[in-house]
C-alpha cells in the first residue's frame, strides 16, 4: 500500500539515514553508488543506494518531531529496521567546536510528539547497538564526538529559550534539536533500532538563527561536520550489517 506521506509502496531497504533538509539528500547521493531518485512528496524526499553493498534509504523530514515520526511509522510500515537522524544542533557546552558531531544517548522529551504516545515518564533512548556502532565509527575516522543527553524541543524562538538553554547547560545537556525524542520514542515502541548523531551548527551562547544561516549559505566547518555525520551513520550501517 502507498504510504501516504513519504509516498513509498516498498522499500529493498532496512536500513534508512533521515536528515531534515531536502538538500542535505544531494550531499548524502556522494556517499552512495548508483542512487536513485525515489520520490519528493512535501518534506520527504527520498533517494535509494548502496554503500559498501548494503541498500541504504535517504529521506528527509523536514523540521520537527512530527513530520520525522510520520517518516519514522511508514519507514517501518515498509520494513525499514534500523533508521539514523542525522540533523543540525546548537551546542550546550562551551567545549563542543562547530563541526563537532553530537551523538544522543539519551534525549529530554520537552517536545509535544512523543507525549503524544506515551506518558512523558517513559524514557527517550536510542539502540544500544547502533550508538555503539555510532562511537566505533567516529573513533576509527578519527572524528570529534560527545556522547550525551540531547534537548529535543520544539522551537528557539520563544522568550524563555535564552533561560531554558542556561538551564540545561548546567544540568550537562550537550545540545539541542527538534527530532531526537520523537524518533527514539516511536522507533522503541515500533521496535525500529534508531539512533542520532548531530552536527554542532551553534556554539554555546552565539544566536542560533543567525549561525543556521550561515550553516546554510556554504562551505564550512558545519558543513565539513554534516558531510562527517554521514559518513558515521553508513559505517555504522556497514558495521551492523556485519557483526
Amino acid at each position: 500500500m502507498l504510504e501516504a506521506h513519504i509516498q513509498l509502496e516498498t522499500i529493498d531497504a532496512k536500513y534508512a539515514i533521515m536528515p531534515g533538509d531536502p538538500k542535505r539528500i544531494d550531499v548524502i547521493k556522494e556517499f552512495l553508488e548508483n542512487p536513485k531518485e525515489l520520490m519528493y512528496n512535501r518534506e520527504f524526499r527520498s533517494v535509494i543506494g548502496s554503500y559498501k553493498g548494503i541498500k541504504v534509504i535517504a529521506i528527509s523530514t523536514g523540521v520537527g518531531g512530527s513530520s520525522a515520526s510520520l517518516a519514522c511509522e511508514e519507514l517501518a510500515h515498509l520494513g525499514v529496521k534500523y533508521m539514523i537522524r542525522i540533523g543540525s544542533a546548537g551546542a550546550l557546552q562551551s567545549n563542543i567546536a562547530l563541526g563537532d558531531l553530537i551523538i544522543g544517548e539519551g534525549a529530554i522529551r520537552d517536545d509535544g510528539v512523543s507525549k503524544a504516545y506515551v506518558d512523558s515518564i517513559y524514557p527517550a533512548c536510542p539502540d544500544h547497538e547502533l550508538l555503539e556502532m555510532i562511537v566505533e565509527s567516529c573513533k576509527e575516522l578519527d572524528f570529534p564526538y560527545h556522547t550525551g543527553i540531547i534537548h529535543s524541543h520544539e522551537t528557539f524562538y520563544h522568550d524563555s529559550n535564552t533561560e531554558e538553554e542556561k538551564k540545561w547547560s548546567k544540568l550537562g545537556v550537550l545540545g539541542a534539536d527538534f527530532e531526537s525524542a520523537a524518533l527514539f520514542v516511536v522507533g522503541r515502541i515500533r521496535k525500529v533500532k534508531c539512533a542520532s548523531i548531530l552536527n554542532n551548527v551553534v556554539l554555546y551562547g552565539q544566536d542560533t538563527s543567525e549561525s543556521i544561516g550561515d550553516y546554510v549559505d556554504g562551505e564550512s566547518i558545519t558543513s565539513i561536520g554534516e558531510k562527517r555525520e554521514i559518513k558515521v551513520a553508513l559505517e555504522a550501517f556497514y558495521k551492523m550489517e556485519n557483526k
